[in-house]
C-alpha cells in the first residue's frame, strides 16, 4: 500500500484525474455485473477499487487545499 500511495503522489493531477475516471468506470462495471445477478470472479476487487479511488481523491484533496494556501 506504501508503495501504491508514493505512486500515485508521484503522478501529476492530469493522470490522478485520468485514473479517477478509469477507477469509477470499472467501479460501475463491477457494481452492475453483481445486480445483473452475475458472478463476479473477485469481489474484493469492488473493495480494492474504492480504496484506491479514496486515495485518489484523497491527494487530489491534498493538492488542492496546498494551491490554495500559496
Amino acid at each position: 500500500m506504501v508503495r501504491e500511495v508514493a505512486e500515485l503522489r508521484r503522478k501529476s493531477d492530469q493522470d490522478l484525474l485520468k485514473e479517477l475516471e478509469e477507477i469509477r468506470t470499472e467501479i460501475r462495471k463491477l457494481r452492475s455485473q453483481i445486480r445483473a445477478g452475475g458472478r463476479v470472479e473477485n469481489f474484493m476487487q469492488l473493495r480494492n477499487l474504492r480504496r484506491r479511488l479514496a486515495r485518489v481523491l484523497t491527494i487530489l484533496n491534498e493538492r488542492r487545499r496546498e494551491a490554495e494556501r500559496a
